[in-house]
């Protein structure tokens, strides 16, 4: 880069104007370059640091990166946390962690370059649009490993990364890692039903079957978003999310509080898939609304009802992603049920720096065998989606 930049860390979002934050590429909805991504807006970071979700005391503390101009410009950004764990990640390393520790190293604490429990691909080197791209992204490389060095911690692990964030971290010398999801792709369809018409005729009968079932016994849709989003509803809704997340994790990861804020911050958005029976709600999803992309993430809900859960977090996803225009939905971590209900295998990447010898020597063979893994899976799992063949 021409010029004089510098890097600093700070452990909070506080004292960052949003102004500043979102004139990075895929930050805000009025920046150009990379498409809208609302987990790495300020309004969202700030909100899981300003409600506890995200901060030391559970595990997560602030290291992130800013690389700014002489004249003091943020230039690019890289949202990062000293972790003591690897909860709420979805890109599991406590297999490297356990034999690290058994081989008499300390692998935690470790850096974490991610948006806190949200496993949805992004920017995680964030670049002011038009200010020379590669060059930032190779700088906030090279400024994790600075970082990870002097702080003399194990490793750090940028997670759910775009390609181009890829691309850097490789010629940085970061190890490449490949998972799964499932994602949605809107080919230009007009409705539901014009997606339905690309199905194999036993499929389709099925989803129709399948959504059919799930709206017996009175259930109704709702899409909340916006001003529909209010008090009273995100306590129906963090009502659904404790009951599914303390089954499935334990603890759940949000508090209420953090609810509240996103309610307040960024309304336009979310989406909430609500469920209402007798008059009240009894489920509900969480959706968050990118520039291209409908996320979904959380469900929960206090009544089971046969295939409610697929119509509430898949196919309302479906409908609404076609109504908006928006080009694909991605409904978090892995899932191969999602595969029948019209969601695609595709591969999400990771990259990660390991200073010592011998435990980058071990990950490097096991991600090359797990990476001929992962691309084998999906070879075969293209092979089984609904759609018609030829």
């Amino acid at each position: 880069m021409s010029g004089d930049v510098t890097l600093t860390v700070s452990p909070s979002f506080a004292d960052m104007p949003a102004s500043d934050w979102e004139a990075l590429a895929g930050a805000g909805p009025q920046a150009a370059g990379a498409p809208y991504n609302p987990f790495v807006s300020h309004a969202f970071l700030s909100s899981l640091e300003e409600s506890g979700c995200a901060v030391r005391e559970s595990g997560w503390l602030g290291q992130h990166l800013f690389l700014r101009s002489e004249e003091g410009v943020l230039l690019g950004a890289v949202p990062c946390y000293l972790k003591s764990h690897s909860q709420g990640e979805y890109v599991f390393d406590h297999g490297w962690a356990d034999a690290f520790e058994r081989a008499g190293g300390h692998y935690y604490p470790k850096l974490q370059v991610s948006v806190p429990f949200t496993p949805a691909t992004g920017p995680r080197l964030l670049v002011r649009d038009g200010i020379a791209p590669d060059a930032v992204r190779h700088a906030l490389a090279e400024g994790l490993k600075t970082l990870t060095d002097k702080l003399g911690v194990s490793s750090v692990h940028v997670t759910f990364a775009r390609d181009e964030d890829i691309a850097a971290l490789d010629d940085a010398g970061f190890l490449l890692r490949t998972d799964q999801q499932f994602h949605f792709f809107n080919r230009g369809y007009e409705n539901y039903d014009d997606f339905l018409g690309t199905l194999a005729s036993r499929k389709r009968k099925a989803l129709k079957k399948e959504r059919r079932t799930a709206l017996e016994n009175g259930i109704e849709i709702e899409w909340l978003t916006g001003a529909g989003l209010t008090e009273a509803v995100w306590d129906d809704f963090f009502a659904f999310y404790l009951d599914t997340g303390s089954r499935k994790w334990g603890r759940p990861y949000l508090n209420r509080r953090f609810f509240s804020l996103i309610g307040e911050r960024m309304a336009d958005d979310i989406l909430l898939v609500m469920a209402r029976r007798e008059g009240r709600y009894i489920a509900g999803a969480i959706n968050f609304i990118g520039s291209d992309t409908l996320f979904g993430r959380n469900w929960g809900c206090i009544e089971h009802h046969p295939f409610l859960h697929f119509e509430v977090c898949y196919h309302q996803a479906i409908e609404f992603a076609i109504a908006r225009g928006l080009s694909t939905v991605e409904a978090g971590a892995q899932g191969q049920h999602k595969l029948a209900r019209g969601y695609e295998p595709v591969t999400t990447r990771s990259a990660h720096y390991i200073p010592h010898p011998g435990l980058r020597r071990a990950v490097a063979q096991y991600l090359e065998l797990e990476r001929r893994d992962v691309a084998e899976i999906n070879r075969v799992l293209e092979t089984h989606t609904p759609f018609r063949k030829g």
